[in-house]
């Protein structure tokens, strides 16, 4: 099918790599192009195939989900990876989020929850277990970023509710009618001004602040 969704499974064990790709064989919209059994490889394989989702754990030999999720990034800018791991400290999710990763699930999600996550990351939507947001959310309830950061103007808050809705930029400059690149201009003012990493960390800090609820 080719306009499936084209999946790399990284994972050092084998009978987790098996039983990820059976699942995902179910689904018409997936494709298994790869496997890594390292997190290395994982990075070669986006370089060679550019997925459009990678599946990483995040303890693996070699180098961690995190660094490989880091350098995948900047490899391969429109791959987008999801967390796939039994681990939810803080620093670990910390750590993944401002690599760069778009989801960050555990590996007790249900298969049809995994199904879901994959396609919302893939059309632009940042997905997270609910154990994972709690811990993030805990973290953004420590009085920092209003108290030392400039206010956003009214433009830059309407973008930041289009972040929460999941939007891409193109999406938000045609709701917003403006250009994509005042879209990125808004989005970096944004960051800098509340102290965030990426678009993700956004989103959840319009949900914490209850932002989008001010505006229905």
């Amino acid at each position: 099918m080719t306009d499936a969704i084209s999946i790399v499974i990284a994972d050092d064990h084998g009978m987790v790599r098996q039983g990820l790709r059976n699942f995902l064989s179910l689904h018409d919209d997936f494709e298994v192009t790869g496997e890594a059994a390292d997190a290395a490889e994982a990075v070669a394989l986006v370089g060679t195939l550019v997925p459009d989702i990678v599946l990483m754990d995040l303890v693996m030999p070699v180098k961690d989900g995190v660094e490989a999720t880091r350098e995948i990034k900047v490899l391969s800018p429109s791959t987008r990876v999801i967390i796939l791991t039994s681990f939810a400290e803080d620093e670990q999710v910390f750590a993944a989020i401002k690599a760069g990763a778009w989801g960050y699930l555990l590996k007790d999600v249900r298969a049809e929850e995994l199904a879901r996550a994959i396609r919302g990351v893939h059309s632009g939507e940042p997905m997270l277990h609910p154990q994972v947001a709690r811990t993030l959310m805990r973290e953004m309830r420590t009085p920092r970023r209003e108290e030392s950061g400039q206010r956003l103007t009214e433009r830059e808050t309407d973008v930041l509710l289009c972040l929460a809705r999941g939007m891409s930029n193109k999406e938000i400059a045609t709701e917003l009618v403006i250009s994509e690149k005042t879209v990125k201009t808004h989005v970096s003012n944004i960051l800098q001004k509340l102290h965030l990493a990426d678009r993700t960390q956004a989103a959840l800090y319009a949900v914490e602040k209850k932002l989008t609820q001010d505006r229905r």
